[in-house]
């Protein structure tokens, strides 16, 4: 693969240079021309000098971007932090989580007003006994710009915590074990970690780590607390996959996994035996997903062998051979079996049909199914952590874009449910002042798309209404209809908001997903522009009063969908967008690249992917023409977006649009990572930012 870089070298001899006048002047990044052959076609990059952090260049260049994004939106000042006054008071900021039973210690969390980050706590017997605290981030924050909490695993006589930090944004995380009798920290240190799991004997710990530079997590080592080794385990030579470990809830047996965007295969170790060795379940192949639980001497399987939306076997413990397996859940084409959680008395399945989700209880003493009713068309739902095996409950979290997050207990055996606490809404919030409902909009090929709405009483469908339309649609995960107390500042202003369940997403079963990937990642963004137009055609808006938004792999939609048909939309926030999805991808040494090839296709070996994927990448496809107004946000620390894919694209498109449209680049230059800030406070900051931003493009100011 021949390349040809003019110039790389040389951008310091080039300096920047930013023109000083009283009105704001966008920023102009240098052309540094790089070439590169693939498939007989050469790839002129224009901005390929913007990865390399180190350049001075870069940084200045980042800066005089984000001092022009201040510039421009100097006047949006007032509304930003009313917007973040009104977004703060409905939160209740001294709270407490409910409180979670595992044996004799219930355990929570807890904020405080002004403190950034929640602490983790326990108590003995009853919210009345004395509070443990186990994790203070703010303490560990002290001095830090960023705090990101990883793994958080307690061992099994509950005297240990194993917790890691990520301190750059980057997703690096450091292992730390605490003895919580003590309260002391221990010398059991490790860098890159991701997945942790305690052994039975509450002192030997399996860990598995990432590469320092592609971060695919690849590496399992054991670890027995005091020693100063870690032993290598094993080592995941395919770089489609990655590993896991984890626990079944019967404590009985620790899992580790080896997944792909397609494919698993799974081993599994007795957790009272951690000195054996791994045993695979069965040798992965092709096209083949499943995944492991116990109870009772038999495994369970999640598996899609029979039918792609998953079904669910059993195996006996001493013999998981596929001749051995029996089905429990059969396969349907109409629902996907998302889940399944196993309990001493009962089994739960969490499954997916027509955009909505629902949860099955299995009594193993009566053989009955059972399900829990949910009040509203359009909702979301799930598991919301019962960790002991013999709990004769289950807990789950329900909310709605009306109804704030609800946690409750099911009685299997009663059958009830019974409300724990739902989110407190401060400052006098009325769930029947807002409407929402489901629509269905019909794409170009027939298929019919769901779209989740939601409104405060008194909006008119008359096309003059403002609307923001969300979406994300890939990697098989769909976007719930959650509830949300900051977007009340929308729809208090007369905003109705949208989410497109797009193709690409796994709403509508495991096909909806194969629909929008790979070699048909296109569906995704026909399925938004025609999901649009539905609602343009329908007089829920107009293309001038439109709003959309999307991030990571939701920001690549964005780009995409305004290349091909900018007109239908007044304003687009890009949210650590991948919009540089051709050189990305044929970028091996990136991180994440070689898994993601699963995904979108592999435009290093194969021609027609290479050539799909050009015909769509946002930053490839731009053109000379008239173009929304754009905001893209981004971090430099970012490890699972490179900053520069925000960056290229706005100073490529800077050269481009024939509009007098905004575009600005915000970039954190201090920590934060792919979801921005960490501190629950410099979120919200942020998110006033960018509903201020939104907002004023269609005429909205207070």
């Amino acid at each position: 693969m021949p390349r040809f870089s003019g110039l790389a070298l040389l951008i310091c001899a080039r300096p920047l240079v930013f023109a000083q006048t009283t009105a704001p002047v966008p920023p102009v990044a240098p052309i540094v021309e790089h070439r590169e052959i693939h498939h007989g076609t050469t790839l002129v990059d224009n901005y390929f000098w913007l990865r390399e952090k180190s350049n001075p260049e870069v940084i200045k260049y980042l800066g005089a971007e984000n001092a022009y994004t201040d510039a421009m939106t100097k006047a949006l000042k007032p509304l930003e932090d009313s917007l973040y006054q009104e977004m703060l008071g409905r939160i209740k900021q001294t709270d407490l989580s409910v409180p979670t039973r595992r044996g004799e210690y219930l355990y929570y969390s807890r904020t405080e007003e002004g403190k950034q980050y929640p602490i983790q706590c326990r108590k003995k017997g009853s919210m009345d006994g004395h509070e443990e605290i186990l994790l203070d981030m703010n303490e560990l924050a002290k001095g830090k710009k960023f705090a990101g909490l990883g793994a958080f695993v307690l061992s099994d006589d509950q005297n240990l915590l194993a917790y890691s930090v990520d301190y750059t944004g980057y997703r690096q995380h450091t292992l730390q074990v605490k003895d919580l009798r003590t309260g002391q920290g221990l010398s059991d240190t490790l860098e890159r970690v991701d997945s942790v799991v305690w052994a039975a004997d509450n002192k030997t710990l399996f860990i598995v780590t990432e590469d320092a530079v592609t971060k695919r997590s690849d590496k399992l080592w054991r670890h027995v607390l005091g020693s100063k080794t870690f032993e290598p385990l094993a080592e995941e030579k395919d770089v489609l996959f990655d590993m896991g470990v984890g626990k079944s809830r019967d404590k009985k047996y620790i899992f580790l996994g080896s997944y792909s965007k397609d494919a698993s295969e799974q081993s599994y170790l007795r957790a009272d035996k951690p000195d054996d060795k791994f045993t695979v379940a069965v040798p992965r192949e092709p096209m083949h997903r499943y995944y492991l639980d116990h109870r009772e001497n038999l495994f369970y399987i999640r598996t899609n062998k029979y039918g792609h939306n998953f079904a669910v076997v059993t195996a006996p413990d001493s013999d998981l051979s596929v001749k051995n397996w029996r089905p429990v859940v059969p396969h349907r084409d109409n629902v996907t079996v998302k889940n399944i959680d196993l309990y001493k008395d009962f089994g739960v399945v969490v499954e997916q049909s027509n955009a909505l989700t629902n949860i099955r209880i299995y009594s193993f003493q009566t053989a009955q199914w059972t399900s829990i009713p949910f009040p509203e068309p359009i909702y979301t739902v799930f598991p919301a952590g019962t960790p002991d095996f013999d709990s004769k409950t289950i807990r789950y979290s329900y909310q709605s874009f009306v109804t704030p997050n609800s946690v409750f207990d099911y009685d299997v055996a009663s059958g009830k449910s019974t409300l724990l606490k739902q989110q407190e809404v401060l400052g006098g919030y009325d769930p029947k002042q807002y409407v929402s409902e489901r629509q269905w909009a019909t794409a170009r090929d027939g298929t019919k798309v769901p779209l989740s709405i939601v409104y405060k009483k008194g909006f008119e469908k008359n096309g003059k209404a403002p609307m923001l339309l969300y979406a994300y649609g890939s990697y098989g995960a769909g976007t719930p209809a959650a509830f949300s107390s900051s977007r009340l500042s929308l729809l208090d202003r007369g905003v109705a908001y949208a989410i497109a369940h797009l193709r690409g997403g796994d709403e509508m079963g495991e096909q909806w997903r194969e629909d929008g990937r790979m070699m048909k990642k296109k569906n995704t963004f026909s399925d938004f522009v025609d999901c649009a137009k539905y609602l343009i055609g329908e007089k829920w808006t107009s293309p001038s009063r439109l709003m959309i938004e999307g991030g990571s792999a939701g920001g690549m939609l964005m780009g995409a969908v305004v290349n091909m048909n900018p007109e239908l939309f007044r304003a687009v926030h890009l949210a650590v967008p991948f919009l540089d999805v051709l050189n990305d991808m044929l970028d091996a040494s990136q991180p994440l690249t070689s898994g993601e090839w699963i995904e979108w296709g592999n435009p290093v070996q194969d021609k027609d992917a290479f050539d799909y994927m050009k015909s769509y990448s946002p930053y490839d496809n731009l053109e000379k023409r008239d173009y929304p107004a754009m905001l893209l946000t981004e971090s430099l620390n970012d490890s699972q977006v490179m900053y520069w894919e925000a960056a290229k694209y706005t100073a490529r498109l800077r050269t481009l649009k024939t509009d007098h449209n905004e575009l600005l680049l915000k970039m954190k230059m201090d920590p934060a990572g792919h979801g921005g800030a960490s501190g629950r406070y410099d979120r919200l900051h942020d998110q006033a930012f960018e509903y201020a931003w939104m907002l004023s493009q269609v005429g909205i100011t207070k």
